[in-house]
């Protein structure tokens, strides 16, 4: 009996301490609410985006930024939803302004009347101009100090070759270049294309807020092995045979194209080809060859064809030149007319004979 006596009063004293406990959580509850709503909770939203409203088919407005920062403070909770939520907005509205300068205070919308708003920056100083569209020829840009030595750059294009540029009028106005720079690697021995981004730029190098279409355009860049034209000219070596003149040496090449690294080929001045003279004995067509300069790659030909005009001395043929004459001795004139002689009688026989065959037959 005694133990159900204590067991009742030890229940009672519990549910006397639960409720206790219970009151000063609910008073410490109600006193933090009311503490929350006499103390305001202040918050920065951050890069809260703008809206503008204008005419954008025909005009442009400059001075407006992209973003603001809005600072609201008020009761804790609504502040925290206001933040959470973002279901507020802060805005321009220009349609009712003309072409020129104005300043506009920024408004705001959606915000609980229980908040107070602050917009940073309040006001802008805005300028309200016509749209323009102009029609702008690309400039291809290329570091050529990225060709390999021995190669250089013949030119470059841009594909299409112009674009749009839509702006603000004094912006279109203000243009200098419109560049499509390309990029690449060091040591460029061939030609290549590649795709670059169109810049509009004024005459300080400053990039332009335009619109252009297309913004990327194709570049063809054009690269070949330098080289230059150097002059010929003839060097005769060896000496001529005996009775050969060489009157001239000419050539229809009057200069050839030399490949090579710039700083080797431009200070040639000419390529000196020598000619043999030693084995010409007659005018003609004679093909010889051209040395390669030091420091050269190639020779756009390496031979020349060389015209050779040559006399050569007439002389005796060599049977008559060593004939010698015999000068008549004292015995060779009576011989002689002996031997004539010798043969008129014979002659005379001859006739005698025939003439007693004749009578002989009668």
């Amino acid at each position: 009996m005694d133990k159900l006596f204590n067991s009742y009063w030890a229940l009672r004293v519990t549910a006397l301490v639960l409720a206790l406990l219970l009151f000063f959580y609910a008073k410490a509850q109600l006193d933090e609410g009311q503490t929350s709503a006499s103390n305001p909770q202040m918050d920065i939203i951050t890069d809260v985006p703008l809206e503008v409203y204008y005419d954008k088919e025909n005009l442009i407005v400059s001075g407006i930024p992209e973003t603001v920062d809005v600072t609201i403070e008020g009761p804790m909770q609504i502040v925290l939803k206001t933040k959470l939520a973002k279901d507020f907005k802060v805005f321009v509205d220009l349609n009712s302004l003309l072409i020129g300068e104005h300043r506009v205070t920024i408004q705001h919308e959606n915000f609980s009347d229980k908040l107070d708003v602050t917009i940073d920056p309040k006001v802008l100083d805005i300028v309200i101009e016509e749209k323009v569209t102009e029609e702008v020829k690309v400039e291809p840009e290329f570091n050529s100090s990225l060709i390999a030595d021995g190669y250089e750059l013949v030119g470059m294009a841009a594909d299409p070759t112009s674009v749009f540029v839509t702006g603000a009028k004094s912006i279109i106005e203000s243009i200098s270049y419109v560049k499509a720079t390309v990029n690449s690697e060091e040591g460029i021995t061939e030609s290549f294309r590649k795709q670059a981004n169109v810049k509009v730029l004024d005459n300080s190098l400053n990039k332009l807020d335009v619109t252009i279409e297309p913004e990327i355009v194709d570049v063809g860049v054009d690269i070949r092995q330098y080289s230059r034209k150097v002059p010929i000219s003839i060097k005769q070596t060896g000496t001529t045979k005996d009775g050969v003149t060489i009157n001239s040496l000419t050539t229809q090449t009057k200069s050839v194209e030399v490949f090579g690294p710039k700083s080797m080929i431009d200070p040639l001045t000419r390529l000196e080809v020598e000619f043999d003279i030693s084995e010409i004995q007659e005018s003609g067509e004679y093909e010889i060859e051209i040395p390669l300069p030091n420091g050269a790659t190639k020779l756009a030909k390496s031979t020349i064809k060389v015209q050779a005009n040559v006399t050569k001395a007439e002389t005796e043929p060599e049977s008559e030149a060593t004939q010698v004459e015999t000068p008549p001795t004292a015995n060779t004139e009576p011989e002689e007319e002996l031997n004539s002689e010798e043969t008129v009688t014979e002659e005379e026989e001859v006739e005698t004979t025939a003439e007693e065959d004749n009578n002989n037959t009668e």
